[in-house]
């Protein structure tokens, strides 16, 4: 576990600064600037019991860089948990996103507060 890193919330506070629609309407970039390197990343619908796999697949996201998130979602839906997990094991966890109007989303670890944000422009 890095030393900066206290155990995460359950779920964490997505704070957006915007909002604009994409073509892919659940698609996303997701650009990490927390430090860190992300290992996975899971999208599921709100609700559902289950993570199911990793979007991120064998990669991972380091710190500075960025990847396209494509997936398929539910038919018409828009409302997803998203989920990242660090290379030590470490989690964040949004709740309630709503990914169709959404093109962007920048992860920071806010070291004050000890949680990994999210916004998005």
């Amino acid at each position: 576990m890095h030393p900066m890193f206290k155990p995460l919330l359950a779920a964490t506070m997505l704070c957006f600064a915007g909002a604009a629609a994409h073509a892919a309407k659940q698609d996303f970039t997701l650009y990490n600037a927390t430090g860190y390197t992300v290992d996975k990343v899971f999208v599921s619908s709100v609700g559902k019991k289950t993570w199911g796999g990793d979007i991120l697949g064998t990669g991972s996201l380091d710190d500075g860089n960025k990847v396209d998130i494509t997936f398929s979602g539910d038919a018409g839906g828009c409302q997803y948990d998203l989920k990242v997990v660090y290379d030590d094991g470490d989690e964040a966890t949004w709740s309630d996103v709503n990914l169709c109007e959404l093109n962007n989303i920048h992860i920071h670890w806010d070291k004050k507060a000890g949680v990994t944000r999210a916004t998005s422009d």
